[in-house]
């Protein structure tokens, strides 16, 4: 029995040690409960890759919408992120006689995204007759906002309800967990949508993505359940409370808090500027298929679920999360330059090894930068800097997509011709060069802070270091 005992000890720190997010789970917050909490992450996936992918397809291909269009819908919802911060602080000080400071923001917000997904479709039916066009261009304006909309308040508010729930030491892992629910609800997403939408009609269109409100429907009722207890002393009416742009000084004004969010913007947009060019490269530059091209996206998010699983091991054990957003920046940096040089060596599995790279590298700097904000949290706080992070982060983030597709059609449009050396990988090499100079920046204005910002996991900062110098980067 003895022995028996010891080797149940042994395999369950064996599990605690390598399984990842084993040690997320603590007695006030089980594992299963932690799992369908994340649920409202899978919703959130599942709205970004109908209204960044599938869709972008289908109105390209099968309902001939015009690019600018298309553009105008996609950029919509970045409208409203940058109001995150003020929906978090929202958040933190809402005044209800239920108790509740997070659910009502969840639950509005999957409201509105249920109504965006409700009237998508005839929307999108309406844009691509011309004798309707006016009148579907309005509906899917109003679609696509609210779907954004509904996307961003609903992950603003339910990330702050993890932080409220999760014990102090296990935010880390917590947040990383939810980020890979969140690239699971977005892979799943697309392989489903992609084989559901292979014989289109407009008729499938409509159930498709009706079905996908009612899902997103379920999905965030079912992570809210019974996840926030009431407290009427939080949210009592009677309580005097900052205001945002009081708040929003206490936050900006902490030392390290401005140089850390234009770490996080920059670190976002040079991430993101090659998100609508890495299909495209690898099939205009090296003849790759329709599935293959495909396949770098899965490369990308093997990439990010593997940091992710690294980042909730290394934070739980006391690393500075900040460092380890350094580390994702520098090996962003060897990204796209296997990227840039899989060009001139004709080399597709160079190009995989960098797509699987950058998701690495944007895995850690993510969540990285992520732990850090909440570590400035103060007071309750979390839905502040979580909005924060979330604001900085998606606004620089569509702003990078923007410009690289511009900076690529720009330089290849006006290189491109038989009295230069240029070819037509010269506006993809362009954008990848500038994203390297900007992670370089991210790094120069991030080192400074590395060290110096608490992580819940390691409450006196044992293990982190002041300093952040080259030879802490991979080689």
């Amino acid at each position: 029995m003895a022995d028996t005992g010891r080797l149940a000890a042994n395999w369950t720190r064996v599990a605690t040690s390598w399984l990842p997010f084993a040690d997320a789970a603590s007695a006030s917050l089980p594992l299963s409960r932690i799992l369908r909490l994340a649920l409202f992450q899978v919703s959130v996936g599942l709205a970004v890759v109908l209204l960044n992918g599938t869709l972008n397809r289908v109105m390209i291909v099968e309902l001939g919408t015009p690019s600018w269009i298309i553009a105008l819908l996609i950029a919509l919802p970045l409208v409203v992120a940058p109001f995150r911060a003020l929906i978090g602080h929202k958040s933190d000080t809402h005044k209800s006689i239920l108790g509740w400071r997070r659910v009502p923001y969840i639950w509005f917000g999957t409201l509105a995204q249920f109504g965006g997904l409700a009237i998508m479709p005839f929307a999108l039916v309406l844009l691509s007759r011309p004798d309707t066009l006016p009148i579907g261009l309005a509906a899917a304006c109003a679609a696509f906002l609210l779907t954004g909309g509904g996307m961003h308040v609903v992950q603003t508010a339910g990330l702050a309800l993890a932080t409220d729930i999760a014990p102090e030491d296990k935010r880390p892992a917590v947040v990383a967990l939810l980020y890979v629910m969140l690239l699971v609800g977005m892979m799943l997403a697309a392989l489903s949508m992609g084989q559901l939408l292979a014989d289109y009609s407009h008729t499938r269109l409509i159930q498709v993505i009706q079905g996908a409100a009612g899902l997103t429907m379920l999905l965030n009722i079912a992570a809210l359940w019974k996840q926030e207890a009431r407290n009427s002393a939080l949210a009592a009416g009677d309580v005097i409370r900052a205001g945002f742009a009081e708040q929003w000084r206490a936050f900006t004004g902490q030392p390290h808090a401005p140089r850390l969010l234009a770490a996080i913007g920059l670190g976002a947009m040079a991430f993101s500027m090659q998100d609508a060019l890495l299909e495209p490269y690898g099939g205009e530059i090296l003849g790759l298929s329709v599935g293959a091209t495909t396949s770098l996206t899965g490369a990308w998010a093997l990439g990010a679920l593997v940091a992710f699983a690294l980042c909730a091991h290394r934070m739980q054990g006391g690393a500075d999360p900040l460092r380890l957003a350094g580390y994702g920046a520098a090996i962003g940096i060897a990204a796209f330059l296997m990227t840039l040089f899989a060009a001139p060596l004709a080399s597709p599995v160079l190009l995989f090894a960098g797509a699987a790279t950058i998701g690495f590298g944007t895995g850690l700097f993510s969540v990285g930068t992520m732990i850090a904000a909440m570590s400035l949290a103060r007071d309750g706080a979390a839905g502040m800097a979580l909005g924060a992070w979330g604001a900085v982060q998606a606004s620089a983030a569509g702003l990078g997509i923007a410009l690289g597709g511009i900076i690529r059609d720009a330089i290849g449009t006006t290189l491109h011709s038989p009295s230069t050396l240029a070819d037509r990988a010269t506006g993809y090499g362009a954008v990848y060069a500038l994203e390297i100079a900007l992670l370089v920046f991210t790094l120069i204005v991030l080192g400074p802070v590395v060290g110096r910002l608490r992580n819940p996991a390691d409450p006196d900062n044992k293990n982190a270091s002041a300093r952040f110098a080259v030879t802490e980067f991979p080689t």
